[in-house]
């Protein structure tokens, strides 16, 4: 018989590991973190520990592997600055979303200007020549109308960015796919089908205005909330690039981070659909760990030094004694070899157990929080 959420949590530290009961999803995913679908996020409630633990209070964090922004908007929560850095594209997008300071009159009133031209949009029902292969591909007919009557829109305001986050989530949601299989979806789902999610037969998805409708009003409460819990006067940077060689522009006093794991998960194929729509510049061949590399010898080395690269980068922007908080499940035991190329010796190591309650996968899941310095 597997063991219990409360079983396994006896032995872990509370602080680092959180079952379903003690942090629900609506906690971890609070305002700005959900604005969009990201698969691989850690949680806020664990940069929020690590930085009580090993970043000063006040000081400068920096994550080089910044993702979708967690580790800067639980700064900015805290009390801290923060710098991310990312390879992907959207993922610098989206940060830079979750972590700008709005005039919220401004967002009040083009997301509701947006959310009332999708109301009054009828579509014709078909596809426009606009529509590329993909989104003919992927979209009914009306979908991909109602999305690119979206993308109309985005210029005309000056909460650009913000709608540029909202159509691509309405995107994810409109797709030709599984209920179920949003995160991997292999061909367009074109045929109703069985669910496992809802347990029942379904039809796949023919419309996005019910998603740009629902989203542009999410969107809005959620940036409305991080507002009122953000913290006065910090700031946070994303930048756009290639965290081995990029100028960092430190000091900083801690850096709390998550590298990608080889061969897992691509991450400009995660959001696909946003580079289609959005025109977004891919740098797919610098992303560390794509699958598409494999995880042969050669691949696996490649990541090494990958990883080592940044770690080096982020090491020498830190003050003297500052801390690097590496969250990883290294199974393949990697990261003595990673920390030595980086000139980074561990001073403390925390075991936790990941709540792995969405999706259809199964078994138990452990990760690591490597604590290093410079040596």
């Amino acid at each position: 018989m597997a063991a219990t959420q409360e079983a396994l949590y006896q032995a872990h530290d509370l602080e680092l590991s959180w079952s379903e009961a003690s942090l629900p999803e609506r906690e971890r995913t609070k305002h700005v973190h959900r604005l969009h679908p990201y698969l691989g996020k850690f949680i806020p409630q664990l940069v929020e520990t690590l930085l009580e633990r090993h970043v000063p209070v006040g000081g400068r964090v920096l994550d080089p592997f910044a993702g979708s922004g967690t580790t800067l908007v639980q700064s900015l929560e805290s009390g801290y600055d923060a710098t991310g850095v990312d390879i992907a594209g959207f993922n610098a997008l989206l940060a830079r979303v979750k972590t700008r300071p709005y005039n919220l009159a401004a967002v009040r009133h083009d997301l509701l200007w947006a959310h009332g031209e999708v109301e009054s949009f009828r579509p014709r029902g078909r596809y426009p020549r606009a529509a590329t292969a993909y989104l003919r591909s992927w979209y009914a007919p009306t979908a991909a109308e109602e999305l690119l009557h979206f993308r109309g829109l985005i210029d005309q305001v000056g909460s650009a960015d913000v709608l540029r986050v909202v159509l691509a989530r309405s995107a994810r949601s409109a797709r030709r796919t599984a209920h179920f299989d949003l995160e991997f979806p292999r061909e367009p789902q074109l045929e109703p089908y069985w669910c496992f999610k809802h347990r029942r037969e379904c039809r796949p998805v023919d419309a996005a205005r019910r998603f740009l409708l629902r989203y542009t009003l999410d969107t809005l409460d959620r940036i409305e909330m991080f507002a009122a819990a953000r913290a006065p006067g910090f700031v946070a940077r994303m930048l756009h690039g290639d965290a081995r060689v990029i100028a960092l522009e430190g000091p900083y006093d801690g850096v709390i981070t998550s590298p990608p794991y080889p061969g897992l998960i691509d991450y400009h194929e995660q959001h696909r659909y946003a580079y289609e729509l959005l025109g977004i510049d891919q740098r797919h061949d610098l992303e560390l760990g794509r699958p598409a590399r494999g995880t042969g010898r050669a691949a696996i080395e490649e990541y090494v030094e990958g990883v080592s690269g940044v770690l080096e980068n982020a090491r020498s922007s830190l003050v003297f004694g500052g801390r690097i908080c590496i969250v990883v499940n290294d199974r393949r035991d990697l990261y003595p070899e990673i920390l030595e190329r980086a000139g980074l010796k561990i001073v403390d190591r925390h075991e936790r157990h990941v709540n792995r309650r969405t999706g259809r996968r199964s078994g138990e899941y452990y990760e690591s929080i490597l604590v290093a310095v410079a040596r």
